[in-house]
Parts: structure tokens; C-alpha cells; sequence
């Protein structure tokens, strides 16, 4: 949705057409070693690498929140925003949490995302999302506080949603769904030009790329 929202033509592209498969960089797959070492310490107490012990002030601290642990979790959810299976053919929204923390006594659940890039544009609008996944598949908590974990800047974005915001939150995802439905049904994916078209887009063929 972000991409389709930042340029529909590079969405269309990527994700539709499936143009440009995504490469592995070094960033991205240090990002997966990243996040393995933090479930296996978080999970099964295993100790961390050597090269990864920088996180262990910051994972140490989310390890002693009151609660059930849950690492790497898969929620997703129906249309009719019921919990289903994560591969289920009619899900209509899916995703992974790197943690999430429930306190049954409060009813109330922490969600966590681990990041290994800049802190520089956090952008909490993941965690929204999260935590309103959070809500369906424990219907008894009432209020869920996130954080993005920037484990290389040693810094947290905070968020937090209460349950009665749950309906307009929901609401604000299908229009921004409808939108992108629109594009499906017109075949109308018009580009966006900016900043990022000729050093980050791979959509060499548009117009506004004009190659690298």
C-alpha cells in the first residue's frame, strides 16, 4: 500500500507485473540476521553472536516486560476482519510481529518491530496496523502500546492504540484500499514524480526514470 501510495506506476511494475524481483543487498540480509538473532534470544535464551551483542542492553529490557511472549508472530485477517489461517486464500491483510508481549492481567499487549536501518523518517503507521491485528486475534486486550526498536541507533519510536479507536483506524485502511481497488478496476496506475525517481525507482521505462 505505501508503495502504491508513494507511485502507482512503480507499483503496478513491482508488484504486479513483477518487472524487477528483488534483490538481496547486504542491507537486507543483514537485516535477517538481525531479527533471527533477536527471536532465538528472546525465545530460547540463546546467547547473541559476538557481532550482535550491541542489541543485548535493548532486547534485555523488552525480555523483562510483564506478559506471554510471542516472537515472529503471523496474524492476518479476512476482509470481514476475522483471524484466519496466514496463508489462507481469502486474507485480505497479513503481517509479522517481531514481538508481541501480552499482559493478561491489564489487557493490555506491547508490539515491537526491529529495525536495522536509519531512524532518521520513523514511520509508525506499521504499528497502527499491528496492533489493530493485535486487538482481533486477542479479543480481551483493550490497549496496545509499540515500538519501532532502532537497534543500531539505540532509540524506540512509541505508539499506541486504544480499542475504541479500533473502528475509525479500520475505516481509514479501506479507503486507502479502495484506491488502490480503483486502480485494479480502471487499469489507470499513474506515476508520481520525485527526488527518488532516477536514483531509487528500478522502473527504467518511465518517463520521469529515463534510466540509471
Amino acid at each position: 500500500m505505501k508503495q502504491y501510495e508513494t507511485c502507482s506506476r512503480q507499483f503496478h511494475e513491482v508488484k504486479v507485473l513483477k518487472k524487477y524481483p528483488r534483490q538481496e543487498t547486504q542491507a537486507t540480509l543483514y537485516g535477517t540476521q538481525l531479527h533471527e538473532q533477536a527471536e532465538l534470544h528472546i525465545r530460547d535464551a540463546r546467547p547473541l553472536d559476538l557481532s550482535f551483542r550491541f542489541m543485548q542492553p535493548m532486547l534485555d529490557a523488552v525480555k523483562d516486560m510483564p506478559g506471554r511472549k510471542f516472537t515472529e508472530y503471523e496474524m492476518a485477517l479476512t476482509i470481514d476482519l476475522v483471524p484466519c489461517n496466514f496463508k489462507a486464500p481469502n486474507y485480505w491483510v497479513r503481517g509479522i510481529a517481531d514481538l508481541i508481549t501480552v499482559d493478561d492481567d491489564n489487557l493490555t499487549a506491547r508490539c515491537f518491530d526491529f529495525k536495522s536501518g536509519s531512524n532518521k523518517y520513523p514511520d509508525t503507521d506499521q504499528l497502527t496496523l499491528m496492533s489493530l491485528m493485535v486487538f482481533k486475534h486477542f479479543p480481551h486486550i483493550r490497549l496496545v502500546t509499540s515500538g519501532l526498536l532502532f537497534v543500531l541507533k539505540n532509540t524506540v519510536t512509541k505508539h499506541r492504540v486504544e480499542r475504541s479507536q479500533e473502528d475509525a483506524l479500520w475505516w481509514r485502511y479501506r479507503e486507502r484500499v479502495g484506491r488502490m481497488e480503483r486502480s485494479y478496476e480502471t487499469g489507470v496506475w499513474n506515476p508520481t514524480q520525485s527526488g527518488l525517481c532516477k536514483k531509487y525507482c528500478p522502473c527504467i521505462g518511465c518517463e520521469f526514470n529515463g534510466g540509471h
